[in-house]
């Protein structure tokens, strides 16, 4: 079988990145992911990985276990509930967590991004694809109203400048209360390198994120966003080896935990 050349280039080209760290667990006995889908679009797709991304880590497959167990948690609890996933990707969340068959799963991401995910996931009435920036309001459109909704942006926010994502954050508030979104992010010294050209490799530079913010900050700022009711942080979890050593250390101190990346859910008002 012809492997399928991605071209995929800025943002866009992230997904590659998160497939490879997801995929370097999913390809180990002991891995954190268990997930033939993803292994099959990574082996499937012509890109050099380790060339562009180094050796996969896992700290996408840490984070998608996060978000894994906060959806399972959601679907527990509203079997029909919808399930809006921003910038996805080539995420394949949908294939390790079972629901009752009642559930609306919506992915909303860039035409090239959802261009390449058709190629290996096929949308159908309970799994649909919207080929639109998750800016684009539009995609409001596609929630059934009267049903529980949770929405995840995964690797998304920290590439939008922050007004634009505190103006979506007040848009979704509005339209969908009572929602949960769950989204990571990155502190400011993380961003500001960033702007300045951070090299993973040699071939790949991390693309601008505009929005980083530290632990602290992180409630205050969404409440003067947008209507909420509980806001919560917590860590990555999950690491390997020398890093996970080193970064399970450091999170046990005010100063390095208050930098690091983390995950937070949010309840709307």
């Amino acid at each position: 079988m012809d492997k399928i050349a991605p071209n995929l280039t800025g943002v866009p080209e992230t997904m590659l990145w998160t497939l490879h760290n997801r995929a370097g667990e999913a390809l180990r006995e002991d891995g954190l992911l268990h997930d033939p889908k993803l292994v099959e679009i990574y082996r499937a797709l012509d890109y050099d990985y380790e060339a562009s991304f180094g050796e996969a880590r896992p700290s996408h497959a840490s984070r998608a276990v996060v978000f894994d167990n906060e959806l399972r948690a959601f679907l527990n609890a509203h079997p029909d509930g919808v399930i809006v996933n921003l910038g996805e990707g080539l995420e394949t969340h949908r294939f390790r967590i079972a629901d009752s068959g009642e559930a609306l799963w919506i992915t909303v991401d860039l035409p090239e991004s959802i261009a390449i995910r058709e190629r290996f996931i096929e949308p159908d009435e309970r799994h649909r694809h919207v080929a639109l920036s998750a800016l684009d309001r539009r995609w409001f459109d596609e929630v059934p109203p009267g049903r529980a909704v949770f929405i995840t942006a995964q690797g998304l926010f920290m590439y939008l400048p922050p007004e634009e994502t505190a103006s979506l954050l007040r848009d979704m508030a509005q339209r969908f209360p009572k929602a949960r979104l769950l989204f990571d992010h990155v502190p400011r010294w993380l961003s500001k390198a960033t702007l300045k050209g951070r090299r993973l490799t040699p071939n790949f530079t991390i693309p601008p994120m505009p929005w980083g913010i530290d632990r602290s900050e992180i409630e205050p700022t969404l409440r003067s966003w947008a209507a909420t009711e509980t806001v919560e942080s917590f860590d990555y979890r999950f690491y390997r080896g020398w890093r996970g050593l080193l970064f399970g250390w450091l999170s046990r101190f005010a100063f390095w935990r208050e930098r690091m990346p983390a995950i937070t859910r949010v309840t709307f008002g």
